[in-house]
């Protein structure tokens, strides 16, 4: 299910920061836009409600989950709270693991092609390239001609509308989008405008 909604949208929506009451307003405004991937991380105020909220709050084909996920133990809260991505900033195999028994889809980070194929053995659905501004489009370019056919890359980092294309002909399948959608203490419409600038530029390209 992870791979069929990045197929409707690539593009992964990271709100570290959110606080639980905003949590379902921003949601909306982002499933509106046409998001269907939104990821929470642990660092942010009360993360295991916010998840409650999205997953209840959202229809069924928006796929909610958690980043930032550091430990078996949050895995487990995080499947507690509805969560059903887990997403990393590196690919422990512990994690790793306690993703896969709990059912969940699984995101790791990786920066080097050992990293890649040791997640890839242990499941992992796609890549999460961490961070992209270290890992350029030529380096992902490698990558693909040696990783499984079919495999997905996303970088995440510092990635804007305006430079989603050089990814994107290196065979990019996607893109985690933190602080560029989204900072604390926007306002629900100034997220809206982003998160509408984003989906506009990935059809343009994709």
């Amino acid at each position: 299910m992870l791979k069929e909604a990045l197929a409707q949208n690539g593009l992964i929506a990271i709100l570290r920061g959110v606080r639980p009451d905003e949590a379902r307003a921003i949601g909306h405004v982002l499933y509106e836009a046409g998001f269907r991937v939104i990821e929470v991380p642990l660092n942010s105020p009360d993360p295991y409600t916010s998840i409650r909220t999205l997953r209840d709050s959202l229809p069924a084909d928006c796929l909610i989950g958690a980043g930032t996920v550091l430990t078996p133990q949050q895995v487990e809260q995080v499947k507690a709270a509805g969560g059903q991505v887990i997403v990393m900033p590196h690919s422990d195999a512990n994690v790793l693991r306690a993703a896969k028994a709990a059912g969940l889809f699984l995101s790791p980070g990786v920066a080097t092609p050992t990293e890649a194929f040791a997640a890839l053995a242990e499941g992992a659905d796609v890549l999460k390239l961490f961070p992209a501004e270290q890992v350029g489009p030529a380096v992902i370019k490698a990558w693909l001609a040696v990783l499984p056919t079919g495999t997905l890359l996303l970088p995440v980092g510092g990635i804007t509308p305006d430079n989603m294309q050089v990814f994107i002909d290196v065979g990019a399948k996607g893109f985690g989008l933190g602080s560029g959608l989204f900072k604390p203490g926007m306002t629900v419409d100034q997220v809206a405008s982003r998160a509408q600038a984003y989906v506009a530029a990935w059809k343009a390209l994709s």
